[in-house]
């Protein structure tokens, strides 16, 4: 069985080799604003989570496949801090504090996907490309907290049993956090 891929086809440029999508967000960034009510790339990234976390590579047709990568790859890192958060309100704030601290970019040492994703081609594009995934982790974090915890406030096991699952054998924090 593949892999899900991304459905969006058209984006508003690129940044390094992503493509630069709107988002359905009130976080500022460079996203263009999401005008519809259908599903944008986040949505479609936690729909496709559960069936993709388990594919050992994957296969990029598109540069919107890129986004979904990155998205699924830090859904899994938000999923191992919100096993330690028994509240709604904690993995709220646990979300945004992980969202907004440093985190390496394609091209910086510490990114674990360097040879899928191509290095910023100047300091503007590469302040655009930390703005873009900063905007992409911030308004991902929000939207997991409603998934895991849902209308009771109570974590979801049917979520958090996939914080151990890592996609592509990877894993955006470094080895042992």
């Amino acid at each position: 069985m593949p892999a899900y891929h991304s459905s969006f086809i058209e984006s508003n440029g690129n940044v390094g080799n992503m493509a630069l999508l709107p988002i359905r967000t009130h976080f500022r960034g460079p996203a263009p604003p999401f005008n519809n009510k259908d599903l944008d790339i986040i949505d479609e990234a936690l729909y496709f989570f559960k069936a993709n976390v388990f594919f050992r590579t994957y296969e990029i047709k598109s540069e919107a496949d890129r986004v979904l990568i990155y998205i699924t790859l830090y859904i899994t890192e938000c999923l191992k801090r919100l096993q330690k958060c028994a509240t709604q309100a904690q993995a709220t704030n646990e979300m945004y504090s992980l969202a907004i601290s440093k985190f390496d970019i394609p091209g910086d040492a510490g990114f674990p996907l360097n040879s899928v994703y191509a290095k910023p081609s100047n300091p503007v594009e590469a302040d655009t490309m930390r703005q873009y995934l900063q905007q992409i982790r911030q308004e991902t974090g929000v939207r997991l907290v409603e998934k895991v915890y849902g209308e009771d406030g109570k974590p979801s096991k049917w979520w958090l049993c996939f914080a151990k699952k890592k996609f592509m054998d990877k894993s955006l924090s470094g080895p042992g956090q």
